[in-house]
């Protein structure tokens, strides 16, 4: 099999325009086709709605020193609602590997501010087979936010040949300051992009899912993360399925947030707060139709909720096409159109 091929820089710094990256549109397994993402418009009918997510990428990783372990690196997940935060050490100096053996009162310094770590977030995961905890609930001595915004950068992982600006991980919808990593799906979606669905008949409705840390190596599912489903997008996805047109979120934060909103009679509701809605093919997604999404390692938990989209088969189909015609993998990488 082909292997995947990582997207080490963002694509305006690779020569490619921000909607210039690569589209596969995937209708059925037989029904595969190669476009460019400027192209989306073309793809999608009047009367489909698109639902995008507002959050904003943070800087939410730092060096930091660590009384157990000497220099780290934090990552920092969100801010729980009694004050502690949701925070991951990390090998120095480049993040590459997650500090698997950290323990209860270790305390971490990163410019002028103290976290002490309280316990394993949620749950503790050692175990006599090595497993440890990657994601720690700590207490925060000091200004968190504060010194991020002065002394922290986006998180980044080893397969990146460079240190890019927070400028280049936000998206064109992104207003609400509270992602940990990027909601990448929407990245490559330019203003005039937006004005091409619009003037096709295509609606753009907003949510926000502020994203914690995802990990591939730890083979954990999705952790609880803060949302919010307006009145309006509520109203805006009903009227749409009324009608017989497709609700096509991108990403897998979009459709997290509006499934978590789901009521019992099919139909979507406001809501905000904390989802822990884990999106599977046992419990699939209900009102979304498509998927507007980057390309997800095998591991990743963030693969079980497209197939649960998209259907195992086609995502199947999907990602061999992907492999085999070489597109980039992760955040500034090429991305998919999936309309079972």
């Amino acid at each position: 099999m082909t292997t995947m091929t990582f997207a080490a820089a963002p694509p305006e710094h690779r020569g490619v325009a921000r909607d210039g990256v690569r589209l596969l549109v995937a209708r059925s397994p037989g029904d595969i086709r190669h476009r460019v993402f400027r192209d989306l418009a073309d793809e999608l009918t009047a009367g489909d709605l698109v639902v995008v997510n507002t959050s904003a990428t943070i800087a939410a990783e730092a060096d930091a020193t660590s009384t157990t372990h000497g220099p780290v690196v934090v990552h920092v997940a969100t801010r729980l609602d009694d004050g502690t935060f949701v925070v991951e050490l990390r090998t120095a100096p480049d993040a590459r590997r997650s500090v698997l053996d950290a323990e209860a009162g270790e305390i971490v310094t990163l410019d002028g501010t103290t976290l002490t770590l309280l316990r394993p977030y949620p749950h503790d995961r050692s175990s006599p087979t090595g497993v440890g905890n990657r994601l720690w609930r700590a207490l925060v001595s000091g200004d968190l936010p504060a010194t991020l915004r002065n002394a922290g950068r986006p998180i980044a992982y080893g397969y990146l040949d460079h240190r890019y600006p927070l400028a280049d991980y936000q998206t064109v919808f992104g207003i609400d300051p509270g992602s940990a990593e990027m909601p990448s799906a929407a990245r490559p979606f330019t203003t005039d992009l937006v004005t091409r669905l619009i003037a096709r008949g295509v609606g753009i409705s907003p949510v926000t899912l502020h994203t914690g840390l995802s990990s591939q190596e730890a083979g954990e599912g999705p952790q609880a993360e803060r949302y919010r489903v307006p009145h309006v997008t509520a109203e805006a996805v009903n009227a749409t399925k009324a009608r017989g047109g497709r609700v096509v979120a991108v990403g897998t934060t979009a459709t997290r947030a509006l499934e978590t909103v789901v009521g019992g009679d099919g139909r979507v509701h406001a809501g905000s707060g904390w989802t822990e809605r884990v999106i599977t093919r046992d419990d699939p997604a209900r009102v979304v139709d498509g998927l507007i999404t980057g390309w997800h390692d095998p591991e990743a938990s963030h693969l079980i909720l497209v197939e649960s989209v998209a259907g195992p088969e086609l995502t199947r189909a999907a990602y061999d096409a992907a492999r085999a015609h070489g597109y980039l993998w992760h955040e500034f990488g090429d991305s998919a159109l999936l309309l079972p």
